[in-house]
């Protein structure tokens, strides 16, 4: 049982680590990077710190209360769970249109097969998932499996780049120049829309819930953190590497290019794999994210849940081939999440106060205070950038 819950645990964070390193997630990292250069490290530092308060509030309240967050939110207010849910669902949405865009030009830039035909496999393979009886644990090994292949490539592209190490770890703690546009899409693309509430609510449904699973919850929740700020940073490196020789990264592109100029003729095969990798765990968890959002409100949806997310995946299939490559909606997404991250969470720390929805729990004072602190930056460089 212990082992069970170990493993159920480390797919939770992979789950959620897996979901947020999706096409949007590598973009952002290599537009930023060349903006920023060495400075980036600063901002990927201060996400961190804000994700991790995000995560072990949003975790701690949901797996300690044994409901769903739009639950939670009905309960403190009817119909807030409600606009939760569009928001997350509306969300998780467009950024998996990107997502299976991501998959499909993955595919043809491993094998020259035309992205809407890749796109199509990808689609079907997410879907074969969760037609599996043992779905969950399916998604538990597929986003483990294709989590660790992803870091594996890009540390041999950072370390094929060689970009100036000591420059870079100096300037993530002393910053050259900051920019809050990029310390919310940041956010927004880690932990913002369904991201955060995507290992919280794999836990709740394989059974891990209560105060006693705490700590735990907190192990799983903060390796999901790392794991993406990892995959992130070594992205990072790799983008300074190639942009410091003075090499043009092409704007439509970027993370090819940056794949390519570090690693040769293998750059553009390894970028192919990487983005799908990313791309098809991050279909899975929307999807899976996306409909526990809604599953909860009615005995049909709850009975049908396993249908309505293969539907969620063939909707978001189905308008990127009519619409095209949604390549500039992306960053524009992970910063929209960042505004609706301060909603859900503000939400969760009202929860927190409430004994008719936590019992006997007293929520962490340090945690709350962190909590707030956060919906208020968040909320106040949105009106800044507004």
């Amino acid at each position: 049982m212990a082992n069970s819950n170990s493993k159920t645990l480390l797919g939770a964070a992979f789950l959620m680590a897996t979901s947020a390193v999706g096409p949007g997630f590598l973009t952002q990292t290599t537009v930023f990077t060349q903006q920023l250069t060495t400075s980036f490290g600063f901002i990927i530092l201060i996400s961190v710190l804000i994700d991790l308060c995000v995560q072990y509030n949003i975790w701690q309240i949901i797996t300690v209360s044994g409901k769903h967050a739009q639950d939670l939110a009905n309960a403190l207010f009817p119909g807030l769970g409600y606009l939760l849910a569009f928001l997350i669902v509306v969300g998780g949405l467009a950024f998996n249109i990107g997502n299976v865009a991501g998959a499909g030009l993955g595919i043809e830039a491993m094998t020259g097969i035309p992205v809407h035909i890749g796109a199509l496999g990808s689609a079907a393979m997410a879907i074969a998932i969760f037609l599996f009886k043992e779905a969950g644990n399916a998604m538990d090994k597929f986003a483990k499996f294709l989590g660790l292949l992803m870091i594996l490539l890009i540390v041999f592209v950072a370390f094929t780049a060689n970009p100036p190490l000591a420059k870079a770890v100096q300037h993530t703690f002393i910053p050259e120049q900051f920019d809050a546009i990029a310390t919310l899409t940041l956010v927004g693309g880690t932990v913002g829309g369904y991201i955060s509430f995507a290992g919280a609510h794999r836990l709740l449904d394989s059974g891990i819930s209560g105060q006693a699973a705490l700590p735990q919850v907190n192990k799983s929740a903060s390796t999901g953190i790392l794991v993406t700020a990892l995959i992130r940073y070594l992205l990072f490196l790799a983008t300074l590497g190639v942009i410091i020789t003075g090499v043009t990264v092409n704007p439509d592109n970027p993370t090819a290019s940056v794949f390519e100029h570090a690693a040769g003729a293998w750059g553009k095969l390894m970028f192919g794999l990487m983005i799908w990798c990313a791309a098809i765990t991050s279909v899975v968890g929307a999807a899976y994210t996306s409909i526990s959002f809604i599953r909860s409100f009615h005995p049909w949806l709850e009975k049908y849940h396993t249908s309505l997310t293969i539907v969620f995946i063939i909707i978001s299939t189905a308008v990127f081939l009519f619409i095209g490559k949604p390549v500039t909606v992306l960053i524009f997404v992970g910063t929209l999440n960042g505004f609706v991250l301060p909603i859900a969470l503000a939400i969760l720390l009202i929860v927190s106060r409430k004994s008719r929805l936590m019992g006997t729990y007293k929520h962490p004072l340090a945690l709350q205070i962190a909590g707030w602190g956060v919906v208020f930056i968040l909320l106040g460089m949105g009106i800044n950038l507004i």
